[in-house]
């Protein structure tokens, strides 16, 4: 069964860190393109990290220098490694993956189903 499952989602206090990781079954991330989306309550869906086939990084601004993408081709796990969280990162946030990060966006890719990240005092 194709799938990904993410965990390591929870509740931090600002200022602190989570990681979350997607693991793959039924196929291999190896020469895949790969993401981090969220979504809040009452806001659009933001792609937070991808990876593309070639290995390149990108980060939306709003994490940069705070969240780093990774993936594990060895153990088929991506991760998102969030630093100095804030309440307006809270979100589910799931993992996508796909031939290019186009076809991801477009719906042709592979989906988890999320993990929720809440930061508050």
């Amino acid at each position: 069964q194709v799938q990904l499952l993410e965990s390591g989602g929870g509740s931090v206090q600002p200022g602190g860190s989570l990681t979350l990781s997607c693991a793959a079954s039924g196929f291999t991330l190896a020469g895949l393109a790969v993401a981090w989306f969220r979504q809040a309550p009452g806001k659009e869906r933001l792609g937070v990290a991808t990876i593309n086939s070639e290995g390149r990084v990108s980060y939306a601004d709003s994490v940069k220098g705070r969240f780093t993408i990774s993936k594990d081709n060895a153990k088929n796990i991506l991760y998102l490694r969030m630093n100095n969280l804030s309440p307006e990162d809270s979100a589910v946030y799931r993992c996508a993956a796909g031939n290019t990060v186009g076809k991801i966006l477009s719906g042709n890719g592979v989906w988890g189903q999320g993990t929720q990240v809440t930061v508050s005092s």
